[in-house]
């Protein structure tokens, strides 16, 4: 059984910084990324990590403050978020998907298999 568990969340200052860590059961996925859903917002994607390359991509929102990584192997991948702002503020997903896509088709959450039960981020300024 496919499990995503996250940890990492909680309470920050603008300017301060958070890592989410999230760590997949049950199968290989040749990608996991990280999605935020805000009150009364769609969920939108936040960065992807392609397996086992290890290539990466950003929303525009968080290219310079966020940084995607993770470990192939035991099928772990993180969010440094840094220089947070008080729009950070969200709960966050894991998702993971063996589908192919390409390009922008990757940040689309319809494309990913499994989710994690979210984790919240609040960011205070």
């Amino acid at each position: 059984q496919v499990q995503l568990v996250e940890s990492g969340g909680g309470l920050a200052q603008a300017g301060g910084s958070l890592r989410l860590s999230c760590v997949a059961s049950g199968r290989t996925f040749y990608k996991m990324g990280w999605f935020r859903q805000a009150p009364g917002k769609e969920r939108e994607f936040v960065a992807v990590i392609y397996w086992p390359v290890g290539s990466t991509d950003h929303a525009d929102s968080v290219k310079g403050r966020f940084t995607i990584s993770g470990d192939y192997v035991k099928k772990t991948a993180y969010l440094q978020m840094n220089s947070l702002k008080p729009e950070d503020t969200a709960v966050y997903f894991c998702a993971a998907t063996r589908k192919y896509c390409s390009g922008n088709g990757c940040r689309d959450p319809a494309l990913y298999d499994y989710w994690g039960q979210g984790t919240q981020v609040t960011v205070s300024s």
